[in-house]
């Protein structure tokens, strides 16, 4: 009797270990976009550069990505923020910030789509943007010129870098953007939404954060990520992640029969 006592206990001892390690990591937590210079994965960097400098715990950006992310005309995609005079420090440090979380944030998860594009496999839409992040984004910016709502596309590439295409005009980004909301929503096609929620609600991405008080962002992630999981809209996108650790158990359950059935 002992002997199957001991095989049963130890064929359920190795389930809950089995148990225990399979509900898999998120694929939606922790995670690097497949885009044109992101780690494979995210991890500590020592010396990120300057305003990327809070997320050296835990990024997915390199350091060289950090320093380029600082330059007028940076290597990263030789796109040139002075296309309509110099944008003012005050501006232009809120676009770092933002190339700085887009690439070296491992937040974003939650938000990240798939595109079929020259220079990036995957994307981010519709990353929920504090309110003040957004607000103080617009104040800052809303005297510098711009010739063009959205900067992803319609840019004249003819010289290597882009430039107002023709016929377009320079105007201030308050007439181009005239809300905080169109500024966050409209100038890179809908990655960010301009966000209702205040800093620190766990409930919005901050593109600011002081990294002594910890990343706010991973809170803002986990809430994101487990509402997807449990909307109805969105179960077929998660049902086959879901298969592969509910496939792990019976699996090893499998492998411990014969080995109850030899010990009885």
């Amino acid at each position: 009797g002992t002997a199957v006592g001991m095989a049963v206990g130890l064929a359920l001892l190795v389930l809950l270990a089995a148990g225990a390690v399979a509900p898999a990591k998120d694929p939606l937590l922790n995670v690097c976009m497949d885009a044109k210079h992101h780690k494979s994965k995210p991890g500590p960097e020592g010396k990120l550069y300057d305003q990327c400098s809070p997320w050296k715990d835990n990024a997915c950006c390199t350091a060289n990505t950090s320093s380029e992310a600082h330059k007028d005309q940076s290597n990263l995609y030789n796109f040139n923020w002075n296309h309509c005079g110099v944008m003012p420090p005050k501006c232009k440090r809120h676009f770092i910030q933002d190339t700085c979380l887009y690439e070296c944030s491992p937040n974003l998860g939650p938000w990240i789509n798939q595109v079929d594009s020259s220079w990036r496999r995957e994307r981010i839409l519709h990353v929920p943007l504090c309110k003040e992040d957004c607000e103080e984004w617009w104040e800052d910016c809303k005297d510098t010129l711009t010739c063009k709502e959205n900067w992803h596309k319609g840019w004249n590439w003819a010289t290597g870098t882009n430039r107002c295409p023709w016929g377009s005009m320079c105007r201030p980004f308050s007439e181009v953007f005239p809300r905080p909301k169109d500024l966050c929503e409209k100038i890179w096609s809908n990655s960010f939404k301009y966000s209702p929620e205040h800093r620190g609600s766990g409930r919005c991405i901050q593109m600011w954060f002081d990294p002594a008080q910890g990343n706010p962002n991973v809170a803002v992630a986990q809430y994101y990520a487990w509402n997807k999981r449990s909307s109805p809209a969105q179960v077929e996108n998660v049902a086959p992640e879901s298969d592969h650790a509910v496939c792990a158990l019976p699996r090893s359950a499998l492998v411990l029969l014969p080995l109850a059935l030899v010990l009885l």
